[in-house]
């Protein structure tokens, strides 16, 4: 759990990808494999430069490997790895380079579609890319000529990979070894972003040409039991309906394309998409209650109406309002949503917004054949 935010503001405290970790304890297991010494610190050059400190809070020697810990720090981000041990196995090996491979806590690729080949252990390209550099200049300052096999491991990488969407992209067996600059920026949120392309990304290589991306698991429920969609052709975006938007227009010259794309949410969510809101969170948009009564005025709604729905309490009430009036707000609302989410959503897809209510019953919807434009 969390420990209780103080009330005077303070600067977020940055922390170390789990690729960052696993780095430093590869370094510090063969600095005991090539220099005979067990340092209490490593320093590890992350990506663009920067030197970091990581702290080793074990190390295990055997016969003829040697295993090195340290815990992540992720900062002040809510990550879920955050305070995971992470330890990493390194064996000398007679061949030349680096083998990677995929200890207790550690996923392994089963779908095609990811960064890595199906069989592979779930290490990123760059934490690889980290790893065999700092391995590298080892080897070389030490006048080793071989080869190293890395074995990373996570304590309790398997309950931790149930928080994460591992088990949806085809990951099993536990976390994914993350990292692209080294760095966790407090709530910048990389790591779901990233997990929302790959869902993109997997759902397409395996053959879907119609996926759901959804606000949660109320909308995810609903539009599954409506399509019988498969989990891998669900896409959770939470908030981050930009990052989705986004993705799927890069995507627009590439082979496998997509043909459909529904997105489905809460109707304030949607509202807020309907706002042209990019992230749908409450720190970064708010639901706009008097831009709903002016669209229910706009469809015939009375003064009343309007006046009870600019002062709502929330937009499940002020939608309730609406259809007391038998107006079709919440159609109305998707609609919007849809022609601002068609500037991002090339001609030849279908495209559809769902609106659902707190219950998970669908309350809107607008959908626009492809070539509609």
């Amino acid at each position: 759990m969390w420990p209780e935010s103080s009330e005077q503001a303070k600067p977020l405290r940055s922390g170390l990808t789990t690729g960052t970790c696993a780095t430093a304890c590869s370094v510090a297991a063969a600095m005991v494999l090539l220099g005979k010494t067990q340092p209490e610190q490593v320093f590890i050059t992350l990506p663009k430069g920067q030197e970091v400190p990581l702290t080793i809070t074990s190390y295990e020697v055997h016969n003829n490997s040697v295993t090195a810990s340290t815990v992540k720090d992720a900062g002040d981000d809510p990550d879920v790895t955050h305070g995971a041990t992470v330890w990493v196995t390194i064996a000398l090996t007679p061949q030349t380079g680096i083998q990677f491979a995929a200890g207790q806590g550690v996923g392994i690729v089963t779908r095609t579609g990811l960064l890595l080949d199906v069989g592979e252990p779930a290490i990123n390209p760059v934490p690889r890319k980290m790893i065999s550099d700092h391995l590298t200049a080892l080897a070389k300052e030490q006048a080793y000529l071989g080869g190293f096999k890395v074995t990373v491991g996570v304590e309790k990488g398997e309950q931790i990979a149930l928080k994460t969407m591992n088990p949806r992209l085809g990951i099993v067996g536990g976390i994914s070894i993350l990292g692209t600059t080294g760095i966790v920026r407090p709530f910048s949120c990389g790591a779901y972003i990233a997990s929302i392309q790959q869902g993109v990304d997997v759902a397409r290589a395996n053959g879907h040409r119609y996926i759901a991306a959804t606000t949660g698991n109320a909308s995810e429920t609903a539009i599954r039991e409506r399509d019988a969609l498969e989990d891998m052709a669900l896409i959770e975006m939470g908030d981050f309906i930009g990052a989705l938007l986004k993705h799927v227009r890069r995507l627009e010259n590439q082979t496998m394309q997509l043909n459909k794309l529904t997105i489905c949410g809460g109707f304030g969510k949607i509202s807020k998409l309907a706002q042209q809101h990019m992230d749908l969170n409450s720190r970064a948009s708010s639901i706009d209650l008097m831009s709903l009564a002016e669209l229910a005025s706009t469809l015939g709604g009375s003064e009343s109406l309007k006046k009870a729905m600019s002062q709502a309490n929330t937009s499940v009430e002020a939608l309730t309002f609406a259809q007391a009036e038998a107006l079709p707000l919440a159609d109305a609302v998707c609609q919007q949503a849809l022609d601002f989410c068609r500037r991002f959503i090339p001609s030849h897809m279908d495209l559809e917004v769902l609106a659902i209510d707190r219950k998970g019953q669908f309350v809107g919807q607008a959908i626009e054949p492809k070539g509609r434009l």
